[in-house]
């Protein structure tokens, strides 16, 4: 928490740019402050593709967790990839509250 303010960790698939930045926006909101991807490597961003590059977003993006109170799963259509599946696991081994756009089944 910093000044008050919950930290959330957004998760999921690169190829929902539209429901990353939907979450972002209503999380905000709600008084979150909203950590997300750097890159939309399924969504037109073709730099995350190089496999070193893709390596270091993963390890980047659990250092995001860390920092994080929460994380929240942009699962659209119920779609946990393996990285966001990994992110999820981080997350709850470092008991952090693990919340989801659509229930996981």
């Amino acid at each position: 928490m910093i000044n008050g303010y919950k930290v959330i960790t957004l998760c999921g698939s690169t190829r929902f740019r539209d429901a990353f930045m939907e979450a972002q926006k209503k999380l905000t909101l709600e008084g979150y402050i909203v950590i997300s991807v750097g890159l939309f490597g399924h969504s037109g961003d073709n730099e995350a593709l190089d496999r070193e590059t893709k390596l270091m977003l993963d390890n980047m993006h659990k250092s995001k967790i860390d920092l994080a109170d929460e994380i929240f799963v942009v699962n659209l259509g119920g779609y946990i990839g393996e990285s966001t599946k990994s992110e999820i696991d981080y997350a709850i081994a470092g008991n952090k509250v693990v919340r989801y756009l659509e229930n996981p089944d």
